[in-house]
């Protein structure tokens, strides 16, 4: 049984490859566009407060940056959800509840 993860991503290689587009979806394009998509879901709360982005482009520019990160990780054929509960095991030790509750402070800078 596939999980909706991997459900997601044969869609997505179906896409690419209905596209002829794997030949440019090397690893370093895939996060070129991935840093590019970033930078547009940035672009909907620049000059604004929070509330007053356009939620929809939001919804759209945070898609599409999503879409890139899950074909980046496929591209190294990596499981997604176990990059993902590593990472956040990793974090849960750098950042101790003791020491970054209500702390915004990067994990080398708290006391």
């Amino acid at each position: 049984m596939s999980s909706p993860i991997d459900e997601l991503l044969a869609q997505l290689r179906q896409f690419r490859d209905e596209r002829d587009w794997a030949q440019f979806h090397n690893a370093k394009d895939l996060a070129l566009a991935l840093s590019i998509e970033a930078a547009e879901l940035n672009e909907q709360f620049l000059w604004k407060s929070a509330e007053q982005a356009d939620t929809i482009r939001v919804r759209e520019e945070l898609a599409d940056v999503l879409l890139y990160a899950f074909q980046l990780a496929d591209k190294y054929g990596w499981d997604i959800q176990q990059l993902m509960q590593e990472k956040m095991t990793h974090n849960a030790e750098k950042y101790p509840i003791g020491k970054s509750k209500g702390n915004a402070n990067k994990y080398d800078k708290q006391d």
